[in-house]
């Protein structure tokens, strides 16, 4: 049987290597976007296990809600990414600050 010990580390990897994603990567809006992605992922996999070690449903319930939060995060950012693209011609973070106005 998997201790609740080893959910907990392998979800703080994924939490950390989302954060490391974030902060090495500052040019790749799709990059990013995956970062922030496979951090919502983490902590929905803390919320699952709690759930199940403490037996209690409340946790399964957060996390339909982060997936619904994630699923339009991930669909305005892909609609952004498009404009940002047809506009600029790049992805790049850095022609973001151009767009002000």
């Amino acid at each position: 049987m998997i201790a609740l010990s080893d959910v907990l580390i392998l979800g703080a990897i994924l939490f950390s290597l989302s954060v490391a994603g974030i902060f090495l990567n500052r040019k790749n809006v799709i990059i990013l976007l995956m970062a922030i992605e496979l951090m919502l992922l983490a902590v929905n996999m803390n919320f699952i296990a709690f759930a199940y070690f403490l037996d209690d449903i409340a946790g399964q319930i957060f996390v339909f809600f982060i997936l619904t939060v994630a699923a339009a995060e991930a669909a305005i950012g892909l609609a952004i990414l498009v404009v940002l693209f047809r506009n600029r011609h790049s992805i790049d973070v850095e022609d973001l600050d151009s767009l002000k106005g």
